[in-house]
């Protein structure tokens, strides 16, 4: 059972934003706010280079080869980007808990909510439910958000064009070519 879903959507958040990186300050906080993040203050150039930069650091931890390794790189992204847990009502919509401090720039607020959500996600669904995209000719990032924890695929049209490729190569030839 998982109690806290803080975990799910950050990390979803972050394999689409690794996946197709936004091009602008407003397509970042679009693409934000629409993943249900509450942006307060106005999101400049640098909150965009900032979160660029967490990012590739993020995908450190997607890439580390065993779970010690995706530890201690989580680890130090955790310790540049998180503080003591705190209840908030910030926007009025009800107490909820932060892993941040107050009034953060974006940068900050998705440094830490992807921190954070990538330790819970790991702990709480297993510390192999990051990666990338079996198929051949596919980098793409995934977050395993499934209840089995066995995806290999970014998406089901990559897990669709791997399992033709492996049938073609293993059917034989066809008559007349």
């Amino acid at each position: 059972m998982h109690i806290n879903p803080y975990g799910r959507d950050p990390v979803l958040l972050a394999a689409d934003l690794v996946n197709d990186p936004p091009g602008s300050p407003a397509a970042l906080r679009a693409r934000c706010l629409d993943a249900g993040l509450v942006v307060e203050h106005p999101v400049g150039d640098d909150d965009l280079a900032a979160v660029r930069a967490f990012l590739d650091d993020w995908t450190g931890v997607v890439d580390a080869p065993d779970p010690a390794t995706r530890a201690a790189r989580l680890n130090v992204l955790l310790a540049s980007s998180a503080a003591y847990p705190r209840l908030t009502d910030h926007v009025g919509t009800g107490w909820h808990l932060h892993y941040r401090d107050d009034d953060m720039p974006l940068a900050g607020v998705v440094r830490a909510l992807v921190g954070v959500g990538t330790a819970l996600h790991l702990t709480g669904r297993g510390m192999d439910r990051l990666g990338r995209c079996a198929a051949q000719r596919c980098a793409r990032v995934f977050a395993d958000v499934s209840r089995t924890g066995r995806r290999r695929y970014c998406s089901p049209a990559c897990a669709n064009r791997d399992a033709v490729r492996r049938h073609r190569a293993g059917a034989p030839p066809t008559a007349g070519g």
